[in-house]
């Protein structure tokens, strides 16, 4: 046998008698009560935020390589109400917002709103419709093919039922052009 695979096999055992370790002490954890998705975070190298960048004419960027986040129009306008407002908004009260999300809409849909643009509008700010709703799973899946999951809660709308839905990013994060 040459060093090299000496020292290879030796490495093998030593990784083997590490993963035993580890897997002891997570066993540990969960006896005391932690949970998968807390011992995952734990496990879990934390990724820098990126910067959210929205442009003069409504193009979203992410991180200082500037990516797009290509949305539809009306999930787009939802986004951006929603960047807009971080104290967050209650669903139900989203009729309150409905002439806001029409202004956004209109700057981001600028070949002008249709009567279904403007029933689309009246539908998301239904809270009794599932529309809005729609619109979030829409930006969740649009977001997890752009940034790590660990950071996925950052800038998707999230919160509580009957709670405020924001997006938790850190607002210095955020630059509008």
């Amino acid at each position: 046998m040459t060093n090299t695979e000496i020292n290879n096999d030796e490495k093998q055992k030593l990784y083997n008698i590490l993963v035993e370790e580890v897997k002891e002490k997570v066993q540990k954890l969960k006896e005391y009560g932690m949970s998968e998705k807390e011992i995952t975070s734990l496990l879990h190298t934390e990724e820098p935020l990126l910067k959210l960048t929205i442009s003069k004419n409504y193009r979203i960027f992410l991180g200082d390589n500037r990516v797009e986040v290509h949305m539809e129009p009306l999930v787009k306008a939802v986004y951006l109400l929603f960047l807009s407002h971080p104290e967050g908004i209650v669903f139900k009260d989203l009729p309150d917002y409905r002439r806001e999300l029409t202004k956004i809409y209109s700057e981001v849909r600028p070949w002008g709103l249709s009567e279904r643009a403007l029933q689309s509008i009246e539908d998301v700010t239904n809270p009794l419709l599932n529309s809005i709703n729609e619109k979030c799973s829409r930006i969740r899946a649009i977001f997890q093919g752009e940034v790590d999951a660990s950071l996925l809660d950052q800038y998707i709308i999230i919160g509580k039922s009957g709670e405020a839905k924001k997006i938790a990013l850190p607002r210095e994060l955020v630059v509008w052009e």
